[in-house]
């Protein structure tokens, strides 16, 4: 699989002053996807991004990491995870994609769904959703495009 984004569609794509990239392959497997959501978190702690903002990337990082590595990849050894981190002072953007069948977002259950509180899926979507800015699923599934603006902190009166 080539890599999801080139650099010259990123560019295309957006306006943002992008001041770190952080582009990784990993295995699939839960402990590389936790040295890689450290170091994104360990990031935008150095850039002192509010406490509230951290806790929405870690969680829909986490989420977005572990289906990957669990539906996408099905915890084949032989598949890897695409991970792309860009930072800007007030964005942060990151695309994790796999190597699996894909899947139909437009399916995923509603979780909070009376008809579906006893389902195992959809609340990893739903939380992503709810915690960033931006969630968007490219190349039937395989790719999940997470970004979050950047709290303004509040002013002291």
């Amino acid at each position: 699989m080539p890599w999801p984004l080139s650099s010259a569609k990123l560019e295309a794509m957006t306006e943002e002053n992008w001041t770190w990239q952080y582009d990784r392959v990993i295995p699939t497997d839960t402990s590389a996807g936790r040295r890689v959501l450290e170091e994104v978190l360990n990031k935008l702690k150095a850039e002192q991004w509010l406490q509230h903002d951290i806790f929405g990337v870690h969680l829909a990082m986490h989420e977005a990491l572990v289906n990957a590595i669990m539906h996408g990849n099905r915890l084949d050894p032989d598949k890897r995870i695409f991970v792309r981190c860009l930072l800007s002072p007030d964005l942060v953007r990151i695309e994790i994609a796999d190597e699996g069948e894909g899947f139909d977002p437009q399916c995923v259950p509603d979780p909070t769904d009376a008809n579906h509180l006893e389902l195992p899926t959809g609340r990893g979507v739903m939380l992503m959703k709810a915690f960033m800015t931006r969630v968007d699923f490219c190349d039937h599934g395989k790719r999940v495009v997470l970004e979050k603006r950047r709290a303004t902190p509040p002013t002291n009166c």
